[in-house]
């Protein structure tokens, strides 16, 4: 007859990051978080860093009133 207990678990072994490749994922995430916040949330068209258009602020003109930023 079949046993049906179950295997010994195998333990799990923890990946260790040096602290350098941590950091620089850090700021690289926190660099997008900041940019995709500007570009979302706070570029209006009139004072972008993009020339005096609102095409980003139309892109994301949905997004903006989903997230709760106020835009008119």
């Amino acid at each position: 007859m079949s046993s049906n207990s179950p295997s010994p678990a195998a333990t799990a072994t923890p990946v260790v990051v040096p602290i350098s490749t941590a950091a620089l994922w850090l700021v690289s995430a926190l660099f997008l978080g900041l940019a995709m916040y500007f570009l979302i949330g706070l570029d209006q068209g009139a004072v972008s860093v993009f020339g005096q258009n609102s095409n980003i602020h139309e892109f994301v003109h949905d997004a903006r009133h989903l997230l709760g930023f106020p835009c008119h």
